[in-house]
């Protein structure tokens, strides 16, 4: 079994090697740029889960709408910010990749830009759980508006500590664009 792997790896090295590098960073980037857009689903599942709750909260107390929508939009505003550093790091690596600059390198720059679409998968759970918590503060909305002032700063302070992960993810996908130790 290892002797087979080991045959397709080589070959699979063997084929890359004989590629344009352009065409395969080109292609890497496209890759990259497909994987970055993944963590969109953390933020789509988060709104709809604020959303939701913002709805069941509407049903129960009528009177409190408006407060009970502010917090929503408040809510999803910040859980969506996991899913525009994705497309911050798509956009750079479809219109701007830094390391076009040097494609002799080869398979490390393959490597680096499908890597920094893969580490923005991690804003995946930024965006669920920044919708959960926002969610969450609608319907202690709903139940106590007069509180509205303390509950949207308790989720923004939960939604800020849950937010490190996909500034994390961020963080690496520029450093393998612009700062790349590797290289």
């Amino acid at each position: 079994m290892f002797v087979l792997l080991r045959f397709i790896i080589d070959a699979g090295f063997d084929w890359l090697a004989q590629q344009d590098p352009m065409a395969l960073l080109l292609a890497a980037s496209a890759l990259g740029a497909g994987a970055a857009m993944i963590a969109g689903i953390g933020p789509g599942v988060g709104q709809g889960y604020a959303a939701g709750k913002a709805a069941e909260a509407a049903g129960q107390n009528p009177k409190g709408v408006q407060q009970i929508t502010f917090v929503m939009l408040l809510g999803q505003a910040v859980a969506e910010t996991a899913g525009i550093f994705s497309l911050v790091v798509a956009l750079i690596m479809l219109y701007a990749n830094p390391l076009f600059q040097s494609p002799a390198l080869g398979i490390l720059l393959l490597a680096s830009t499908v890597g920094a679409g893969v580490a923005m998968i991690g804003g995946i759970g930024a965006g669920v759980g920044q919708g959960y918590a926002a969610g969450k503060a609608v319907e202690a909305t709903s139940y106590r508006s007069r509180l509205q002032g303390p509950i949207i700063r308790t989720m923004l302070l939960g939604q800020a500590v849950g937010q490190t992960t996909s500034i994390y993810a961020l963080i690496i996908a520029l450093i393998l664009l612009y700062a790349n130790p590797l290289l």
